[in-house]
């Protein structure tokens, strides 16, 4: 059963630390440094609207991400990570994440993900009434 959600968000700004190690031999962040952030960032959303008891029985794992670099990210720049989860299909997520530094876009990410039961580690469909945590209201 497809679960289409509304088209209201409620996103989640997620700021990110960029570290000495982040930086590649170019002087910029290296792009492996996106999906950790991409992953915390997403990690991060989770927690803030989930409930306890969701929170408890429910881990994630990424199953895709697809990056599209906009502009390069330095080490004294503030980011900041805007996500939002743009539907749940059965046991997937789809999040799109954008990575910006003020209003200059540096990254945008599309990622799916699958919500596991954290006690057998198998796919878990989410309840509705947890899903609709992610969505704005009318």
């Amino acid at each position: 059963m497809t679960e289409c959600l509304s088209p209201k968000f409620a996103t989640h700004s997620f700021a990110i630390a960029i570290d000495a190690a982040d930086i590649d031999f170019m002087g910029h962040v290296n792009n492996a440094s996106y999906l950790k952030w991409v992953q915390d960032a997403v990690i991060s959303h989770w927690q803030r609207f989930a409930p306890a008891e969701a929170l408890a029985t429910h881990a994630w794992v990424a199953l895709k991400h697809e990056i599209t670099y906009r502009k390069p990210t330095f080490l004294d720049d503030e980011v900041i990570a805007t996500v939002l989860l743009e539907k749940v299909q059965g046991a997937r997520a789809f999040y799109e994440t954008i990575i910006k530094r003020g209003e200059e876009v540096l990254a945008e990410v599309k990622s799916s993900w699958c919500c596991l039961d954290a006690t057998t580690l198998r796919p878990a469909r989410l309840a509705r009434d947890v899903i609709d945590r992610f969505f704005a209201k009318d």
